[in-house]
């Protein structure tokens, strides 16, 4: 199997995902900056791995596999850090809605997938919207979020970015739960068991 830059950069953003982790943990004052940094660092390959692959057709199946694996991977990694780091019922909400989300439209899109009507279930506008507003929930949560630990310290501009931070991923929430139901209704018909609409 020959790997593509864009496969490449997808692997990237998964070894990226312990680094994150240790990062946000690290016993020093600028965890935060890094935290959000790793994590911008992440969300960037994801747009740069998708770009170099329209522009250059540089596709591969293996490709197509690992780059959603590899986002959900790093927005649930980032959510657990978030509420582990704010813990808070209205944040764990939020997160669940999120992660519960993901599980259930990537069931559907495999059941999909194996009644041969995958297309039905393809990303629309809403749910790119939605991928938009959560990354830069999650980036603004990252900086502002500070685990209760003494090398802690409120970064600059720490509490209006939380709480933009905070707003915003409620929103993307919302956006998650819309979406979903846009890919149910879409899969609807086949659900139904007839395959029409």
């Amino acid at each position: 199997m020959k790997l593509t830059i864009p496969t490449i950069l997808t692997l990237f953003r998964i070894a990226l995902i312990p680094v994150l982790v240790l990062v946000f943990y690290l016993p020093y004052p600028w965890t935060n900056f890094a935290s959000a940094f790793v994590f911008a660092l992440g969300a960037l390959t994801d747009w740069l791995d998708g770009w170099i692959a329209r522009r250059y057709r540089m596709y591969s199946a293996f490709g197509a596999f690992l780059d959603p694996v590899a986002d959900k991977l790093m927005v649930a990694v980032a959510l657990f850090l978030i509420v582990q780091g704010h813990p808070t019922p209205w944040m764990a909400f939020w997160a669940s809605v999120i992660v519960g989300r993901e599980i259930a439209v990537s069931a559907l899109r495999e059941w999909m997938a194996e009644i041969g009507q995958r297309a039905r279930v393809k990303v629309a506008w809403i749910g790119k919207f939605k991928t938009v507003v959560q990354m830069i929930a999650l980036l603004c949560l990252l900086y502002s979020v500070t685990p209760e630990k003494p090398h802690r310290t409120t970064p600059w501009l720490g509490e209006p970015i939380f709480h933009l931070g905070d707003w915003l991923l409620a929103a993307a929430a919302i956006l998650t739960l819309w979406s979903g139901f846009q890919y149910l209704r879409a899969a609807w018909p086949a659900m139904k068991g007839d395959g029409r609409e």
